[in-house]
C-alpha cells in the first residue's frame, strides 16, 4: 500500500479552506489529472481521472466529516482502491494548515514504480500548492457543505 502525506498553509480562515474542500466538483480546477467529479449524494461522488496516461473512473464515499476539522473518504467502486483524510488546523484568524493523507493500492507495475520513485508524493504536493493558489486568489470559497458525518463503528 502506498501512502502520501502532505501539508500546506493557506492564507484564508479555516472555514474558507474547509468549505472549499467540500466542493468536490471544483477539484478539476486545481488537481492535475482530475477530469471531472460528479456529486451523486451529499457523501458520494464519481470521479474521472487520467494519471500517467491511464483513465480511471471510481466512486468515493465520505466516511467521516466534521466542519472545519476533517473530511475522510474511501473508494467504494471502480478502478482505484484508496482512502484518505484531510484535516484543517487553525493557525490564526486568517491562516489554516491543510494536512492531507492518502493511502492507496498500486494496481500495476507502472503505478508501483511511480510510488517507488515518489511520483504520487510530487503529484499531491503540486495539487496542494494549486489549491493554495486557487483559494487565496479567490479569497472566498465557491460553496460549502457543512454536514456532519459520523465515522461508522
Amino acid at each position: 500500500m502506498g501512502r502520501v502525506e502532505e501539508s500546506i498553509d493557506v492564507d484564508v480562515p479555516v472555514s474558507t479552506a474547509y468549505n472549499q474542500w467540500t466542493q468536490f466538483e471544483s477539484f478539476p480546477q486545481f488537481m492535475d489529472g482530475v477530469e471531472s467529479v460528479t456529486q451523486v449524494t451529499d457523501t458520494a461522488s464519481t470521479w474521472v481521472t487520467t494519471v500517467g496516461g491511464r483513465r480511471q473512473t471510481f466512486t468515493t464515499e465520505v466516511t467521516e466529516q466534521h466542519p472545519d476539522e476533517r473530511i475522510a473518504w474511501r473508494s467504494t467502486a471502480g478502478d482505484v482502491d484508496h482512502a484518505g483524510v484531510v484535516t484543517f488546523h487553525r493557525l490564526d484568524d486568517h491562516k489554516t494548515r491543510v494536512m492531507i493523507q492518502i493511502d492507496w493500492e498500486p494496481t500495476d507495475t507502472k503505478e508501483k514504480l511511480g510510488a517507488a520513485v515518489g511520483a504520487d508524493t510530487r503529484q499531491v504536493r503540486a495539487d496542494a500548492r494549486r489549491f493554495k493558489q486557487f483559494i487565496e486568489n479567490r479569497g472566498v470559497e465557491t460553496g460549502g457543505w457543512r454536514g456532519d458525518v459520523e465515522r461508522p463503528d
